[in-house]
């Protein structure tokens, strides 16, 4: 059987706190972090195009992501976070992560798991959470709502190419994100485990796309695809659109299979 293709982080050393015993807190220590994953296309079919493959940048917001989640007192529950936000990503079929302390001791001390996507995907779906495409004035919805800004894009200026245009609409609805937030008095979240933290709080969110979605070419770059993109990830129980009295709902992906309704 072929090997997959595969992309790793090596000697990756940030100091953190973390640990179970008493004289380990209130104080960082120094962890090396070792990611290497398989990848489910061989990176021959990239066409030398960054939006086809899983970017290394990935692995390092996994880690630190992971890391301003929580304080955890085990490095296993830490690499099983990592693996979690790694594998979230379409293009990762299996992780191994290593994640050891240097200075507990004459060596490094520590864990290496091994996870792969049908593993994370196959876990319960005990998140409920409502998508909400805001694209009219009103009051902040309340409960698990995800809101996806509904600004469309710029128009793309002319001549620079498919993945520059691409990323500067995304980063258009992180501003138009950060607007509605503060319209709304609502937090931000960018990545999946922010938005599994407001989730599982029960707080409403507004989602800026360009960090967890600039990696996925499949999500698109209007509010609606990448909506439906956001909602299938999270298994959201539907998908709504606050829209002018006039606009029509937008028309889902064949075999969506989340109910739309209009908000």
């Amino acid at each position: 059987m072929q090997q997959p293709d595969r992309i790793h982080l090596r000697d990756h050393v940030i100091s953190a706190e973390i640990g179970a015993f008493q004289s380990e807190r209130g104080r960082n220590q120094r962890l090396r972090f070792g990611l290497s994953v398989d990848l489910r296309d061989p990176v021959s079919g990239a066409g030398d195009e960054v939006d086809s493959i899983l970017s290394y940048d990935v692995l390092t917001q996994a880690i630190d992501t992971a890391l301003a989640e929580q304080r955890y007192d085990l490095v296993e529950t830490l690499a099983e976070r990592i693996a979690a936000e790694v594998l979230a990503h379409s293009a990762a079929a299996r992780i191994e992560v290593t994640v050891e302390k240097l200075d507990r001791g004459p060596g490094a001390l520590g864990v290496t798991i091994s996870r792969d996507a049908a593993r994370i995907a196959a876990r319960p779906q005990s998140l409920p959470v409502d998508l909400l495409v805001w694209s009219a004035p009103g009051a902040g919805p309340q409960g698990p709502v995800v809101i996806v800004p509904g600004t469309p894009p710029q128009p793309e200026p002319a001549g620079i190419g498919a993945a520059a245009a691409r990323r500067i609409a995304l980063l258009a609805l992180d501003q138009a994100a950060w607007a509605l937030a503060g319209t709304l008095g609502l937090e931000i979240a960018e990545t999946r485990t922010e938005l599994e933290a407001a989730i599982r709080g029960r707080s409403p969110v507004v989602w800026a796309p360009a960090r967890l979605a600039a990696g996925a070419a499949e999500a698109g770059q209007r509010p609606d695809t990448l909506a439906f993109w956001l909602a299938e990830r999270l298994s959201a129980q539907q998908l709504r659109f606050a829209l002018p009295d006039e606009a029509p709902l937008p028309v889902a992906p064949a075999g969506f299979p989340i109910p739309l309704a209009r908000a």
